[in-house]
């Protein structure tokens, strides 16, 4: 039989070493391997761990203003599930040339009116406002904590002793890191370490980093988890009624909560807010607004008028022309006009239930 000659056909991927080898008659490749990077996408309530704070209020204005992240000019659009209540407004104005003022266009019509319509909600797990039910994480002598030093002023300490009470109630003996100390039940303690994602929940009892102190924390109340709605981060309302918006890393959960988060909240307008926010929750009443409207709100135990500067998300920022003071407001909060109305005739309604019981 003739001997036939068989041309080696060269790969378009062979390197020049490679194809010299063919030529050269040599029986053996030298095989390269090729590194493959393959990219998964993490869940968004995971990525939202992972993102920096961006909440105006823990800026500065100019920083706000310059920060191409800003979301001064958000604003709600309308939808089909809007309610019929309705708030009239008879003094809205457009937003003046301020530099610092959001330039959204405003109507000028004198019957236009605030809106009240219920948030709705984008995933599973945004809506979640059931606690977990996962092994609480121990608390144990020598611990680095944050403790209530007083009801609006939690410092970070020392966890030098755990006594037992003749009930069986645990207390805790925290050393704070300037000076004294102070025995505190469970439930006035809070873990210095960033919250796991999986252990939060809307109702989550919290405790935030003030902005003008970054060594004290104030105790609040998880209002919102993250969801592209609120730009991925995490809405806390604060015990004076406060609300902010913040990352993972300003905010700590309490080592061992009250079965009834209401239970550790002061008596007053807060704890009646709360109270009807977590029964209406997912679908909480937030009123609509834009930019260089005219409101009512309470202001210095009086019911004053101001002026929408800007909109993020659930909130917005208000100032109050007798002396320029600014704020950020939840579209629900009890100290506006309308939602004061609301909340007075649903107390009135739940207390005739409990009479007619």
């Amino acid at each position: 039989m003739s001997e036939s000659t068989c041309e080696p056909i060269h790969s378009t991927s062979e390197t020049p070493s490679e194809m010299a080898q063919w030529e050269n008659g040599s029986d053996s490749l030298n095989l390269i391997k090729e590194a493959v990077v393959v990219l998964t996408r993490l869940p968004d309530y995971k990525i939202s761990a992972l993102r920096p704070p961006t909440p105006p209020q823990f800026y500065s204005e100019d920083e706000f203003s310059s920060s191409s992240d800003s979301d001064m000019q958000w604003e709600p659009d309308d939808d089909s599930s809007d309610s019929e209540f309705s708030v009239s407004n008879n003094n809205q104005k457009t937003a003046n040339g301020d530099a610092r003022k959001p330039s959204l266009p405003t109507s000028s019509n004198e019957n236009s009116s605030v809106r009240i319509s219920p948030a709705s909600a984008h995933c599973s797990h945004e809506t979640m406002n059931i606690r977990p039910n996962l092994p609480q994480e121990e608390v144990k002598v020598d611990m680095i904590v944050l403790a209530r030093k007083k009801p609006m002023k939690w410092q970070r300490g020392k966890v030098v002793e755990i006594i037992t009470k003749d009930d069986g109630r645990l207390k805790y003996k925290v050393s704070f890191e300037e000076k004294g100390k102070i025995l505190v039940s469970g439930h006035h303690i809070a873990f210095d370490t960033t919250p796991k994602v999986e252990n939060l929940y809307v109702g989550a009892r919290v405790v935030v980093q003030c902005q003008e102190n970054k060594f004290r924390f104030r105790p609040g109340v998880l209002g919102e988890l993250p969801s592209r709605k609120n730009h991925f981060r995490f809405l806390v309302f604060t015990d004076d009624h406060t609300p902010v918006y913040v990352g993972l890393p300003f905010f700590h959960l309490v080592c061992r909560p009250l079965e009834n988060l209401l239970d550790d909240i002061p008596d007053g307008p807060h704890k009646c807010f709360l109270k009807h926010y977590m029964r209406d929750w997912p679908y909480p009443h937030l009123a609509k607004y834009r930019v260089g409207q005219n409101v009512s709100a309470e202001y210095n135990g009086e019911q004053q008028r101001c002026e929408v500067q800007a909109l993020d998300c659930s909130l917005m920022q208000v100032v109050f022309p007798g002396d320029h003071h600014r704020e950020w407001l939840y579209r629900g909060s009890i100290r506006l006009q309308h939602a004061q109305a609301r909340f007075l005739e649903q107390s009135a309604e739940t207390m005739n239930e409990s009479d007619s019981d």
